[in-house]
């Protein structure tokens, strides 16, 4: 059988984003080794604070021009404690997200096997989640400004710019999603009531674009009472798509309603394939874990297993995603959803259930 060869730009940016993506890199070798039908090619780049107290920039001007040519990009996390949020943020992870235009942020949840929930009778199988994030304008279009700084009559605007073309491809996308699952349900998020302009175009496309999926049963929820609805009724939740400010919060709340934003996965895809896609975990940088070797490395491996299957290897997924589940399972976790063991306890664990070779719990 002839070896697919997938091209890989990891950037590991900041925080703890060096040690999960280094987790993240030794599980793709141990699936490659395991497997024999696939490798990995891939290049590291330093981009991020430490690139940006040394050069002014978060990456180089021709940044995007270098990572064009891969398969996929492997990302870490931005954020340092000595450089304000909104250089690292729009000097990296934004531009690469917007100029790849990379507009379908997928964030899967569930409960994984020995991870506990903070919610009441819910296990394994009781949420199992995909939130759809509108990824390339809405809230974060960056579009705004401020005049008259630091004077009494000083105005900072932030304007939310929401598109025909944006709105209707990102509810054609989370539609397909949800027919391509087995509940065949959707949850479209707004905030309609206040926000007469935007929310309610969201509301009227979701209408026009229903009809081209009969099969899908769908909902609309005010973004207030969805918070609700995901702690209280979660099993009533399958598909849920939001925008992009929406979804970014309504993600995290999934994240620790799962147990911990430790194990919580992000796919930033261009559904076109024009460009590479981008798959992250949602942690962020942790910088306050930074180099105690104790940051959870599951999300990462989940982040992979989301790559995987975007660049046509189910198996490999699969097989990952098991063994995450074996390793979890059996205990092995890190101190954020319980556990004693470090970041490397866990991958050793992981690499060892991927190749078969231990006998766990």
């Amino acid at each position: 059988m002839k070896m697919r060869i997938h091209k890989i730009a990891a950037i590991p940016a900041d925080g703890i984003g060096p040690e999960v993506i280094d987790a993240g890199t030794q599980v793709l070798d141990a699936l490659s080794d395991h497997l024999d039908t696939l490798s990995f090619d891939i290049t590291h780049f330093d981009w991020g604070s430490d690139h940006y107290k040394a050069h002014g920039v978060m990456m180089p001007e021709d940044g995007l021009d270098q990572l064009k040519s891969f398969d996929a990009i492997y990302f870490g996390a931005v954020g340092a404690p000595d450089v304000p949020d909104h250089i690292t943020l729009w000097g990296l992870r934004l531009p690469i997200c917007q100029g790849f235009d990379q507009y379908a942020n997928v964030r899967p949840t569930r409960i994984i096997p020995g991870v506990n929930t903070p919610l009441k009778d819910v296990g394994v199988g009781d949420l199992d989640w995909v939130i759809v994030r509108e990824n390339s304008e809405g809230e974060y279009s960056g579009n705004g400004g401020r005049i008259h700084r630091g004077l009494p009559e000083e105005v900072g605007t932030e304007v939310s710019i929401f598109t025909r073309v944006g709105v209707t491809r990102i509810m054609r996308f989370a539609f397909a999603l949800a027919q391509s699952r087995p509940r065949k349900l959707l949850t479209v998020v707004t905030k309609s009531n206040a926000q007469r302009f935007g929310m309610v175009m969201w509301d009227e496309i979701a209408a026009e674009v229903a009809p081209e999926f009969p099969d899908v049963t769908w909902d609309k929820m005010l973004v207030d009472a969805m918070t609700v609805r995901m702690t209280l009724d979660p099993q009533s939740l399958d598909t849920i798509v939001a925008t992009n400010l929406h979804a970014d919060i309504l993600s995290d709340l999934a994240g620790a309603l799962a147990g911990s934003l430790g194990v919580a996965p992000t796919a930033n895809i261009d559904p076109e394939g024009r460009f590479p896609s981008m798959f992250e975990p949602i942690h962020g940088s942790a910088f306050d874990i930074a180099g105690k070797g104790i940051a959870n490395p599951v999300a990462t491996f989940w982040t992979a297993a989301q790559m995987l299957d975007h660049l046509g290897e189910g198996t490999a997924s699969a097989h990952l995603m098991a063994a995450v589940d074996r390793v979890c399972a059996a205990g092995i976790l890190t101190p954020d959803v319980g556990g004693t063991a470090t970041t490397q306890e866990v991958t050793d664990a992981v690499v060892e259930a991927i190749r078969g070779r231990n006998s766990l719990g």
